[in-house]
């Protein structure tokens, strides 16, 4: 197998563990095992388990950004605020539901994650909620209003779709994407009939 194609291999038995397992079930006896190789092809990839758990979270953080960058254009330029922010809410969890794999982890963070991975996941959280904060910016100066604290209204938006997206990586109950949007365009609306 060419180098590229096994790191990517390893990789993805490393993340299928994580998920399943959580972090607690992961080595490199169990990431050979899901992989079907055996110990020395993953140490001919990677150094020690650590160097693959890093290369895991790089790989798995670049592939999240990417995917929120692309649902979250950076504003709502001269289209219907409310359409857009409705818009933005099913890319959003579309995009996790056509992912489960590279969000379960960051979503559900199992107990026992390392303290590195619930870093970078709060440093993107952030990074996130700032430009959310900057398109409810936007989209409230192209409405007309409410006045809202929109510092305070990005933090809750972030925990509200955190909570969204857990629900639907979870699997056990099927969820219904068209259910939410509707939800956010009646909050939209009468926030738009508010004094």
């Amino acid at each position: 197998m060419p180098p590229d194609a096994r790191r990517r291999q390893l990789l993805d038995a490393a993340l299928n563990i994580i998920a399943r397992d959580g972090y607690a079930g992961v080595s490199i006896d169990a990431i050979a095992r899901e992989a079907d190789v055996t110990r020395p092809v993953v140490y001919g990839v990677f150094d020690d388990l650590q160097s693959l758990l890093y290369a895991l979270l790089d790989r798995t953080e670049r592939r999240a950004l990417r995917q929120l960058v692309e649902a979250m254009p950076t504003g709502p330029g001269s289209d219907d605020p409310d359409a857009f922010i409705a818009g933005v809410v099913r890319r959003l969890a579309e995009t996790v539901a056509g992912d489960p794999l590279t969000w379960r982890p960051i979503l559900l963070a199992p107990e026992g994650t390392p303290d590195p991975v619930r870093k970078r996941i709060a440093r993107d959280r952030e990074m996130v909620r700032t430009r959310l904060q900057s398109l409810l910016d936007s989209g409230i100066a192209l409405r007309g209003g409410p006045s809202i604290d929109t510092m305070i209204a990005s933090h809750a938006l972030i925990g509200i779709g955190e909570h969204f997206g857990r629900i639907i990586v979870d699997e056990s109950q099927p969820f219904d994407i068209d259910r939410l949007v509707l939800a956010v365009e009646s909050l939209l609306a009468a926030l738009r009939r508010s004094p």
